[in-house]
């Protein structure tokens, strides 16, 4: 790696968490080398450790070096071997090592491609997981735009938005998916019957809007499997799909929510209101992170029994309703850059100009 590159796997203790998951995103790579003021290797932070961080409800502005691994595996610049790389590498499934000098200076960091050439291509683990795509819905938030075109034929690079999901879950194996019509659904369905994709999705129409968890229930004597993934038609998540559901069956969920951390700045100063109308305190631009529900789902099987068979429906009351049951939720957190909402109004005009397009190919080349 070249030393203009080796900047971009490099931060400085002190940096917080956000900012570190920002350079990690911007750069494609998961993995960051923390350093101290003097350069010396602190430790090593991973899009894991950040999943993890997450999870223990700790907060994103604290120090980057907390959450690191501080005994990474390391060579010596003076006498690594690469074949004892390779060994490694394979054996501990690392995707990258730093070379350090006798001051504990990153030199150089090698990846799995440096490593073994351009023959190694990281493998996708097969899912044999079906995937529900929900595209009944009307796409209010994009009218008048969905009035004329349902939201799932949104096109981005030259494909429509539905497609471009069913591409991505076939990357990783998933080839049974669903399609949960209604508004515009002849229209959908003739699309994919006419299309050259390879897709052969499964059409299921509902009878009237049952709300965002409603349509379901249609589910509920077709699947083979425990599990499902399930896919809001206007978002895309650039993740490890097989890592995710991993994390499902580990936890023994019921239900995997993904995710995204979000951070907003309020550019007003906010009052604090104290007692009897007096001001408490005055605070200037306030920022807060939140994680927030991308709108990708797995499911187990099971809670489809919770859904009722008329009437609206909402993912909210089938969590609440999970819950209820003494299911388990958890929720699998990634990067706010590893999400597009294109149900959002600035996007789709992104996504119309071509320029979301570009957006959603930079971030899969970082992460192939």
């Amino acid at each position: 790696m070249e030393k203009k590159d080796l900047i971009n796997v490099i931060v400085k203790e002190g940096t917080s968490i956000k900012t570190a998951m920002k350079q990690m995103d911007s750069t494609g790579l998961k993995i960051l080398f923390v350093v101290d003021s003097s350069g010396s290797l602190i430790g090593a932070m991973t899009d894991g450790d950040f999943r993890r961080w997450i999870l223990d409800g700790k907060s994103c502005n604290e120090d980057v070096r907390n959450p690191c691994n501080k005994n990474p595996i390391t060579f010596s610049s003076e006498d690594y071997d690469i074949e004892k790389i390779k060994q490694i590498m394979i054996k501990e499934r690392l995707e990258c090592v730093p070379i350090i000098d006798g001051n504990r200076t990153i030199t150089d960091a090698l990846f799995r491609e440096d490593v073994f050439g351009n023959k190694y291509k990281k493998a996708k683990k097969a899912l044999t997981v079906p995937v529900a795509i929900m595209a009944g819905g009307e796409g209010s938030r994009l009218s008048p735009f969905t009035k004329i075109l349902p939201k799932p034929l949104i096109p981005l690079n030259e494909k429509p938005i539905a497609e471009v999901i069913m591409d991505r879950f076939a990357e990783f194996g998933c080839d049974e998916f669903y399609l949960l019509l209604g508004y515009k659904g002849v229209m959908i369905q003739s699309y994919f019957d006419n299309a050259k994709s390879g897709h052969k999705p499964i059409y299921m129409y509902e009878k009237e809007p049952s709300g965002t968890a409603g349509s379901l229930k249609l589910l509920s004597d077709k699947l083979s499997t425990d599990s499902l993934f399930v896919s809001n038609c206007d978002i895309l998540i650039e993740a490890d799909y097989a890592n995710m559901y991993e994390s499902h069956l580990k936890n023994n969920c019921d239900i995997t929510i993904v995710g995204a951390m979000r951070h907003f700045v309020i550019p007003y100063g906010v009052i604090d209101m104290g007692p009897g109308g007096n001001i408490g305190k005055l605070i200037e631009k306030p920022e807060y992170d939140f994680l927030v529900n991308t709108g990708m789902y797995i499911l187990n099987k099971n809670t489809l029994s919770y859904i009722p068979k008329k009437g609206k429906f909402d993912f909210t009351e089938l969590i609440k309703k999970t819950r209820e049951k003494g299911g388990k939720i958890s929720v699998y957190p990634v990067s706010e850059k590893s999400w597009l909402d294109i149900g959002q109004i600035e996007l789709l005009e992104e996504a119309v100009s071509g320029t979301l397009g570009e957006k959603w190919s930079r971030m899969k080349r970082g992460a192939a």
